[in-house]
Protein backbone atom coordinates (compact mmCIF):
# COMPACT_ATOMS: atom_id res chain seq x y z
CA UNK A 1 0.00 0.00 0.00
CA UNK A 2 1.11 3.46 -0.68
CA UNK A 3 1.21 6.30 1.54
CA UNK A 4 1.80 10.16 1.29
CA UNK A 5 4.42 11.64 3.49
CA UNK A 6 2.37 11.88 6.73
CA UNK A 7 1.51 7.71 6.34
CA UNK A 8 -1.96 8.11 4.91
CA UNK A 9 -2.74 5.33 2.54
CA UNK A 10 -3.03 6.37 -0.87
CA UNK A 11 -5.58 4.44 -3.78
CA UNK A 12 -2.79 5.03 -6.28
CA UNK A 13 -1.15 2.01 -6.97
CA UNK A 14 1.27 3.47 -9.26
CA UNK A 15 4.48 5.11 -7.44
CA UNK A 16 5.24 7.27 -9.89
CA UNK A 17 1.95 8.68 -9.41
CA UNK A 18 2.25 8.76 -5.57
CA UNK A 19 5.92 10.62 -5.73
CA UNK A 20 4.63 13.36 -7.75
CA UNK A 21 1.55 13.61 -5.48
CA UNK A 22 3.98 13.95 -2.63
CA UNK A 23 5.55 16.66 -4.39
CA UNK A 24 2.62 18.07 -5.80
CA UNK A 25 1.25 18.70 -1.87
CA UNK A 26 4.90 19.49 -0.33
CA UNK A 27 5.13 22.54 -3.42
CA UNK A 28 1.67 23.55 -1.76
CA UNK A 29 2.93 23.48 1.82
CA UNK A 30 5.61 25.24 1.29
CA UNK A 31 4.02 27.74 -1.18
CA UNK A 32 6.67 27.24 -4.21
CA UNK A 33 6.19 27.13 -7.31
CA UNK A 34 5.49 24.04 -9.26
CA UNK A 35 2.47 22.19 -7.44
CA UNK A 36 0.22 22.18 -10.34
CA UNK A 37 2.62 20.27 -12.76
CA UNK A 38 3.79 18.13 -10.15
CA UNK A 39 0.27 17.19 -10.01
CA UNK A 40 -0.24 16.73 -13.76
CA UNK A 41 2.46 14.41 -13.39
CA UNK A 42 0.96 12.17 -10.97
CA UNK A 43 -2.30 12.18 -12.78
CA UNK A 44 -0.68 11.21 -15.78
CA UNK A 45 1.22 8.46 -14.36
CA UNK A 46 -2.58 7.39 -13.13
CA UNK A 47 -5.41 9.11 -14.87
CA UNK A 48 -7.69 7.37 -11.64
CA UNK A 49 -6.13 9.07 -9.25
CA UNK A 50 -8.89 11.53 -7.64
CA UNK A 51 -6.57 12.96 -4.54
CA UNK A 52 -4.16 14.39 -7.52
CA UNK A 53 -7.00 15.69 -9.27
CA UNK A 54 -8.21 17.30 -6.37
CA UNK A 55 -4.42 18.79 -5.21
CA UNK A 56 -4.41 20.02 -8.79
CA UNK A 57 -7.75 21.77 -8.22
CA UNK A 58 -6.09 23.24 -4.84
CA UNK A 59 -3.09 24.65 -6.34
CA UNK A 60 -5.61 26.33 -9.07
CA UNK A 61 -7.27 28.00 -6.10
CA UNK A 62 -3.83 29.26 -4.60
CA UNK A 63 -2.93 30.49 -7.92
CA UNK A 64 -6.64 32.81 -8.32
CA UNK A 65 -7.80 30.30 -11.82
CA UNK A 66 -10.87 28.96 -10.07
CA UNK A 67 -13.10 28.11 -13.56
CA UNK A 68 -10.16 25.70 -14.00
CA UNK A 69 -10.01 24.83 -10.36
CA UNK A 70 -13.68 23.83 -11.09
CA UNK A 71 -12.76 22.13 -14.11
CA UNK A 72 -10.25 19.66 -12.15
CA UNK A 73 -12.37 19.08 -8.88
CA UNK A 74 -15.71 18.06 -11.37
CA UNK A 75 -13.11 15.76 -12.35
CA UNK A 76 -11.77 14.56 -9.35
CA UNK A 77 -15.45 13.62 -7.62
CA UNK A 78 -16.03 11.99 -11.31
CA UNK A 79 -12.88 9.39 -10.04
CA UNK A 80 -14.05 9.53 -6.75
CA UNK A 81 -16.60 6.84 -6.78
CA UNK A 82 -15.75 3.80 -4.56
CA UNK A 83 -12.56 5.62 -2.69
CA UNK A 84 -11.95 4.57 1.27
CA UNK A 85 -13.33 6.54 3.66
CA UNK A 86 -10.12 8.86 4.42
CA UNK A 87 -10.14 9.81 0.37
CA UNK A 88 -13.95 9.94 0.19
CA UNK A 89 -13.54 12.43 3.08
CA UNK A 90 -10.50 14.76 2.00
CA UNK A 91 -12.32 14.94 -1.64
CA UNK A 92 -15.85 16.12 -0.31
CA UNK A 93 -13.73 18.65 2.06
CA UNK A 94 -12.00 20.05 -0.96
CA UNK A 95 -15.11 20.51 -2.74
CA UNK A 96 -17.33 22.25 -0.06
CA UNK A 97 -13.84 24.33 0.14
CA UNK A 98 -14.50 25.69 -3.27
CA UNK A 99 -18.11 25.60 -3.41
CA UNK A 100 -19.39 25.36 -0.64
CA UNK A 101 -20.01 28.13 2.86
CA UNK A 102 -16.86 28.54 4.58
CA UNK A 103 -18.09 27.67 7.73
CA UNK A 104 -19.10 24.25 6.48
CA UNK A 105 -15.96 23.71 4.95
CA UNK A 106 -14.36 24.46 8.41
CA UNK A 107 -16.56 22.49 10.33
CA UNK A 108 -16.12 19.51 7.35
CA UNK A 109 -12.82 19.73 7.97
CA UNK A 110 -12.80 19.63 11.83
CA UNK A 111 -14.53 16.76 11.86
CA UNK A 112 -12.21 14.76 9.20
CA UNK A 113 -9.54 15.72 11.24
CA UNK A 114 -10.54 14.51 14.62
CA UNK A 115 -10.76 10.87 12.13
CA UNK A 116 -7.53 11.23 10.14
CA UNK A 117 -5.68 14.18 11.78
CA UNK A 118 -2.11 13.77 9.71
CA UNK A 119 -4.32 15.33 7.29
CA UNK A 120 -2.21 18.19 6.02
CA UNK A 121 -3.59 19.13 2.88
CA UNK A 122 -7.50 19.51 4.73
CA UNK A 123 -5.63 21.17 7.92
CA UNK A 124 -3.84 23.66 5.80
CA UNK A 125 -7.07 25.70 4.76
CA UNK A 126 -7.55 26.36 8.61
CA UNK A 127 -4.09 27.09 10.09
CA UNK A 128 -3.39 30.80 8.56
CA UNK A 129 -4.86 34.12 9.28
CA UNK A 130 -5.39 34.10 4.98
CA UNK A 131 -7.53 30.77 5.98
CA UNK A 132 -10.88 29.37 6.63
CA UNK A 133 -10.87 30.14 10.69
CA UNK A 134 -8.55 33.00 9.52
CA UNK A 135 -11.31 34.83 7.55
CA UNK A 136 -14.20 33.64 9.46
CA UNK A 137 -14.98 37.14 11.09
CA UNK A 138 -15.22 35.21 14.16
CA UNK A 139 -14.49 36.90 17.81
CA UNK A 140 -12.14 34.43 19.35
CA UNK A 141 -10.91 33.41 16.32
CA UNK A 142 -7.07 33.93 16.96
CA UNK A 143 -7.73 31.61 19.89
CA UNK A 144 -9.76 29.45 17.92
CA UNK A 145 -6.70 28.47 15.70
CA UNK A 146 -4.38 28.04 18.16
CA UNK A 147 -6.44 25.41 20.13
CA UNK A 148 -6.94 23.49 16.77
CA UNK A 149 -3.36 23.19 16.06
CA UNK A 150 -2.59 22.36 19.79
CA UNK A 151 -4.75 19.68 19.53
CA UNK A 152 -3.40 17.92 17.20
CA UNK A 153 0.55 18.74 17.72
CA UNK A 154 0.59 15.25 19.37
CA UNK A 155 0.40 14.11 15.75
CA UNK A 156 2.71 15.98 13.84
CA UNK A 157 5.99 15.38 16.13
CA UNK A 158 8.71 17.41 14.44
CA UNK A 159 7.07 18.38 10.94
CA UNK A 160 8.21 20.82 9.20
CA UNK A 161 4.90 22.43 7.87
CA UNK A 162 3.34 21.82 10.92
CA UNK A 163 5.66 23.46 13.34
CA UNK A 164 5.92 26.31 11.09
CA UNK A 165 1.98 27.13 11.39
CA UNK A 166 1.88 26.49 14.56
CA UNK A 167 4.95 29.26 15.22
CA UNK A 168 2.36 31.57 13.62
CA UNK A 169 -0.76 30.91 15.68
CA UNK A 170 1.26 30.82 18.56
CA UNK A 171 3.00 34.37 17.67
CA UNK A 172 -0.56 35.89 16.82
CA UNK A 173 -1.71 35.31 20.84
CA UNK A 174 1.61 36.72 22.02
CA UNK A 175 3.24 33.50 22.96
CA UNK A 176 6.55 34.46 21.11
CA UNK A 177 9.50 32.75 22.92
CA UNK A 178 7.60 29.55 21.45
CA UNK A 179 6.97 30.52 18.49
CA UNK A 180 10.61 31.55 17.87
CA UNK A 181 11.86 28.65 18.81
CA UNK A 182 9.20 26.15 16.88
CA UNK A 183 10.01 28.74 13.29
CA UNK A 184 13.29 28.43 13.95
CA UNK A 185 13.37 24.44 13.73
CA UNK A 186 10.96 24.45 11.06
CA UNK A 187 12.90 26.69 9.22
CA UNK A 188 16.46 24.53 9.82
CA UNK A 189 14.44 21.76 8.55
CA UNK A 190 13.37 23.36 5.36
CA UNK A 191 14.71 26.16 4.63
CA UNK A 192 13.18 27.09 1.62
CA UNK A 193 9.54 26.87 2.91
CA UNK A 194 8.04 30.29 1.95
CA UNK A 195 5.42 30.04 4.43
CA UNK A 196 8.20 29.46 6.73
CA UNK A 197 9.61 32.61 6.03
CA UNK A 198 6.61 34.51 5.75
CA UNK A 199 6.41 33.56 9.85
CA UNK A 200 10.02 34.12 10.67
CA UNK A 201 8.81 37.56 9.58
CA UNK A 202 6.27 38.13 11.74
CA UNK A 203 7.99 36.92 14.80
CA UNK A 204 10.82 39.02 13.88
CA UNK A 205 7.82 41.80 13.74
CA UNK A 206 6.31 40.92 16.77
CA UNK A 207 9.64 41.09 18.65
CA UNK A 208 10.16 44.44 17.43
CA UNK A 209 12.90 43.30 15.21
CA UNK A 210 12.91 45.48 12.23
CA UNK A 211 16.88 45.37 10.95
CA UNK A 212 16.89 42.02 11.73
CA UNK A 213 13.28 41.27 9.51
CA UNK A 214 14.91 43.02 7.11
CA UNK A 215 17.86 41.44 6.29
CA UNK A 216 16.21 38.56 6.55
CA UNK A 217 13.66 39.52 3.95
CA UNK A 218 16.30 40.18 1.73
CA UNK A 219 18.21 37.38 1.75
CA UNK A 220 15.74 35.16 1.52
CA UNK A 221 13.52 36.83 -1.21
CA UNK A 222 17.08 36.42 -3.58
CA UNK A 223 16.19 32.72 -4.32
CA UNK A 224 12.67 33.14 -4.16
CA UNK A 225 10.96 32.67 -7.95
CA UNK A 226 8.70 35.54 -8.47
CA UNK A 227 6.39 32.59 -9.48
CA UNK A 228 6.22 31.73 -5.98
CA UNK A 229 2.90 32.81 -4.69
CA UNK A 230 4.28 34.46 -1.49
CA UNK A 231 6.58 36.65 -3.82
CA UNK A 232 4.46 40.12 -3.40
CA UNK A 233 3.43 39.42 0.16
CA UNK A 234 7.05 38.71 1.05
CA UNK A 235 8.19 42.12 -0.49
CA UNK A 236 5.30 44.06 1.27
CA UNK A 237 7.06 42.69 4.72
CA UNK A 238 10.33 44.14 3.38
CA UNK A 239 9.05 46.96 2.31
CA UNK A 240 7.46 48.25 5.71
CA UNK A 241 11.15 47.29 7.30
CA UNK A 242 12.40 49.55 5.10
CA UNK A 243 9.80 52.69 5.80
CA UNK A 244 10.66 51.84 9.11
CA UNK A 245 14.37 52.27 8.63
CA UNK A 246 13.79 55.36 6.60
CA UNK A 247 14.72 53.92 2.86
CA UNK A 248 11.57 55.79 1.63
CA UNK A 249 13.10 55.20 -1.97
CA UNK A 250 13.95 51.08 -1.82
CA UNK A 251 10.38 50.86 0.10
CA UNK A 252 8.54 52.39 -2.81
CA UNK A 253 10.95 50.77 -5.81
CA UNK A 254 9.45 47.59 -3.62
CA UNK A 255 6.04 49.02 -4.29
CA UNK A 256 6.25 48.98 -7.88
CA UNK A 257 8.14 46.28 -8.57
CA UNK A 258 6.79 43.34 -6.47
CA UNK A 259 3.48 44.49 -4.64
CA UNK A 260 1.07 46.25 -6.86
CA UNK A 261 -0.88 43.88 -8.12
CA UNK A 262 0.88 44.55 -11.71
CA UNK A 263 3.49 43.13 -9.97
CA UNK A 264 2.55 40.81 -8.02
CA UNK A 265 1.18 38.21 -10.67
CA UNK A 266 0.52 34.88 -9.20
CA UNK A 267 -2.26 34.29 -6.96
CA UNK A 268 -5.45 35.31 -5.65
CA UNK A 269 -6.05 39.16 -6.17
CA UNK A 270 -6.61 39.22 -2.37
CA UNK A 271 -3.00 39.97 -1.31
CA UNK A 272 -1.88 42.22 -3.51
CA UNK A 273 -4.72 44.11 -3.53
CA UNK A 274 -4.63 44.54 0.29
CA UNK A 275 -0.73 45.17 0.43
CA UNK A 276 -0.97 47.65 -2.10
CA UNK A 277 -3.36 49.46 -0.02
CA UNK A 278 -1.85 49.22 3.13
CA UNK A 279 1.50 49.96 1.77
CA UNK A 280 0.43 53.24 0.52
CA UNK A 281 -1.46 54.37 3.66
CA UNK A 282 1.06 53.14 6.01
CA UNK A 283 3.48 55.42 3.77
CA UNK A 284 1.58 58.37 4.38
CA UNK A 285 0.78 57.91 7.96
CA UNK A 286 4.42 57.88 8.17
CA UNK A 287 5.03 61.25 6.41
CA UNK A 288 5.41 60.61 2.63
CA UNK A 289 3.43 62.47 0.29
CA UNK A 290 0.33 60.93 -1.35
CA UNK A 291 0.56 59.68 -5.23
CA UNK A 292 -3.08 60.54 -6.36
CA UNK A 293 -2.30 58.08 -9.60
CA UNK A 294 -1.14 55.21 -7.20
CA UNK A 295 -4.27 55.40 -5.30
CA UNK A 296 -6.74 55.90 -8.52
CA UNK A 297 -4.98 53.02 -9.76
CA UNK A 298 -5.47 50.74 -6.40
CA UNK A 299 -9.29 52.32 -5.96
CA UNK A 300 -10.04 50.97 -9.82
CA UNK A 301 -8.73 47.93 -9.25
CA UNK A 302 -10.72 46.86 -5.69
CA UNK A 303 -13.68 47.64 -7.32
CA UNK A 304 -13.30 45.43 -10.59
CA UNK A 305 -11.91 42.71 -7.99
CA UNK A 306 -14.45 43.22 -5.13
CA UNK A 307 -17.71 44.91 -7.01
CA UNK A 308 -19.80 43.80 -3.78
CA UNK A 309 -18.92 43.04 0.03
CA UNK A 310 -17.89 39.42 1.07
CA UNK A 311 -14.61 39.29 2.78
CA UNK A 312 -14.35 41.69 5.39
CA UNK A 313 -10.66 42.19 5.03
CA UNK A 314 -11.04 43.01 1.51
CA UNK A 315 -13.97 45.50 2.65
CA UNK A 316 -11.80 47.31 4.60
CA UNK A 317 -9.33 47.97 2.22
CA UNK A 318 -11.78 49.12 -0.30
CA UNK A 319 -13.31 51.46 2.45
CA UNK A 320 -9.75 52.86 2.67
CA UNK A 321 -9.35 53.16 -1.10
CA UNK A 322 -13.03 55.06 -1.43
CA UNK A 323 -11.76 57.49 1.37
CA UNK A 324 -8.54 58.55 0.20
CA UNK A 325 -10.21 58.92 -3.27
CA UNK A 326 -13.16 60.87 -2.51
CA UNK A 327 -15.52 58.20 -3.73
CA UNK A 328 -17.93 58.73 -1.40
CA UNK A 329 -20.85 57.10 -3.56
CA UNK A 330 -18.96 54.10 -4.10
CA UNK A 331 -18.16 53.52 -0.22
CA UNK A 332 -22.01 54.54 0.76
CA UNK A 333 -23.17 52.13 -1.51
CA UNK A 334 -20.53 49.34 0.08
CA UNK A 335 -21.96 50.37 4.13
CA UNK A 336 -25.60 49.85 2.12
CA UNK A 337 -24.76 46.41 0.92
CA UNK A 338 -23.29 45.78 4.64
CA UNK A 339 -26.47 46.86 6.57
CA UNK A 340 -28.51 44.73 4.46
CA UNK A 341 -25.96 42.00 5.04
CA UNK A 342 -25.94 42.91 8.86
CA UNK A 343 -30.24 42.35 8.75
CA UNK A 344 -30.06 39.02 7.14
CA UNK A 345 -27.13 37.94 9.42
CA UNK A 346 -24.76 37.69 6.76
CA UNK A 347 -21.68 40.15 7.68
CA UNK A 348 -19.46 37.73 9.72
CA UNK A 349 -17.57 40.53 11.08
CA UNK A 350 -20.52 42.07 12.52
CA UNK A 351 -20.40 46.04 13.48
CA UNK A 352 -16.43 46.33 12.78
CA UNK A 353 -15.95 47.00 9.36
CA UNK A 354 -18.70 49.27 8.68
CA UNK A 355 -17.10 51.28 11.99
CA UNK A 356 -13.71 51.03 10.32
CA UNK A 357 -15.03 52.81 6.85
CA UNK A 358 -16.88 55.28 7.99
CA UNK A 359 -13.70 56.30 10.70
CA UNK A 360 -11.45 56.22 7.25
CA UNK A 361 -13.80 58.60 5.77
CA UNK A 362 -13.95 60.95 8.45
CA UNK A 363 -10.12 60.72 9.00
CA UNK A 364 -9.77 61.50 5.42
CA UNK A 365 -12.02 64.36 5.44
CA UNK A 366 -10.34 65.83 8.48
CA UNK A 367 -12.45 65.40 11.14
CA UNK A 368 -10.26 63.13 13.12
CA UNK A 369 -12.18 63.06 16.32
CA UNK A 370 -15.11 61.72 14.03
CA UNK A 371 -12.55 59.43 13.59
CA UNK A 372 -11.74 58.40 16.97
CA UNK A 373 -14.98 58.20 17.66
CA UNK A 374 -15.64 55.63 14.99
CA UNK A 375 -12.70 53.74 15.48
CA UNK A 376 -11.77 53.37 18.77
CA UNK A 377 -14.30 51.42 20.08
CA UNK A 378 -13.98 48.33 17.26
CA UNK A 379 -10.01 48.22 18.02
CA UNK A 380 -10.68 45.32 20.49
CA UNK A 381 -12.29 43.48 17.78
CA UNK A 382 -10.82 44.20 15.01
CA UNK A 383 -9.19 40.80 14.46
CA UNK A 384 -12.54 39.59 12.98
CA UNK A 385 -11.70 41.75 10.05
CA UNK A 386 -9.18 39.05 9.36
CA UNK A 387 -5.14 38.95 8.49
CA UNK A 388 -2.32 39.45 10.91
CA UNK A 389 -2.03 41.90 14.00
CA UNK A 390 0.98 42.87 11.80
CA UNK A 391 -1.25 43.29 8.87
CA UNK A 392 -3.95 44.83 11.24
CA UNK A 393 -1.86 47.29 12.84
CA UNK A 394 -3.14 49.34 9.87
CA UNK A 395 -5.96 50.10 12.02
CA UNK A 396 -4.20 50.89 15.52
CA UNK A 397 -1.82 53.15 12.87
CA UNK A 398 -4.39 55.40 11.91
CA UNK A 399 -5.86 55.85 15.53
CA UNK A 400 -2.98 56.43 16.90
CA UNK A 401 -2.46 59.41 13.92
CA UNK A 402 -6.11 60.76 14.34
CA UNK A 403 -5.44 61.31 18.44
CA UNK A 404 -1.99 63.60 17.22
CA UNK A 405 -3.98 65.21 14.85
CA UNK A 406 -6.97 65.49 17.00
CA UNK A 407 -4.05 67.25 19.89
CA UNK A 408 -5.17 64.40 22.14
CA UNK A 409 -2.22 63.09 23.04
CA UNK A 410 -2.84 61.71 26.50
CA UNK A 411 -5.28 58.98 24.71
CA UNK A 412 -2.29 58.45 22.41
CA UNK A 413 -0.08 57.86 25.25
CA UNK A 414 -2.10 55.85 27.35
CA UNK A 415 -2.79 53.15 23.64
CA UNK A 416 0.62 53.06 23.17
CA UNK A 417 0.57 52.05 27.12
CA UNK A 418 -1.66 49.62 26.59
CA UNK A 419 -0.85 47.96 23.09
CA UNK A 420 0.44 44.46 22.68
CA UNK A 421 4.11 44.19 24.07
CA UNK A 422 6.93 43.49 21.10
CA UNK A 423 6.50 45.40 18.45
CA UNK A 424 8.65 48.21 18.89
CA UNK A 425 8.64 50.58 15.21
CA UNK A 426 5.53 52.95 15.47
CA UNK A 427 6.27 54.41 11.12
CA UNK A 428 3.42 57.35 12.38
CA UNK A 429 4.55 60.48 11.67
CA UNK A 430 4.42 62.78 14.96
CA UNK A 431 3.52 59.68 17.55
CA UNK A 432 7.73 59.05 17.86
CA UNK A 433 7.42 62.89 19.14
CA UNK A 434 5.26 62.57 22.50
Amino acid sequence: MLTDRYGLALSTTVAAARDAYVEGCDLMLSANPGAEPAFDRAIAADPGFALALAGKARALILLGDMPAARTAMAAATAAGEGLPAREASHLAFNALLLAGPPNAATEAAKVHLKEWPRDAIVLAPCSSVFGLIGFSGRAGREVEQVELLDSLAPHYGDDWWFGAMHAFALAETGQRDVARVKIARAMAQHPRNANGAHIQAHVHYEDGEADAARAYLRDWLADYSREGILHGHLSWHLALCELEAGNADAAFQLYSNAITPDASTRGQPLIPMVDAISFLWRAELAGHPRDPAQWQAMHTFAHKMFPNPAVAYADTHVALADAVTGDDAGLSARLEKMAEMAREGRLASGPVVPALARGFAAFLRGDFDGAIAEIAPVVPEHERIGGSRAQRDIVEFTLLKAYVNAGRLEEMRQMLRARRPGPTGIPVAGVALH
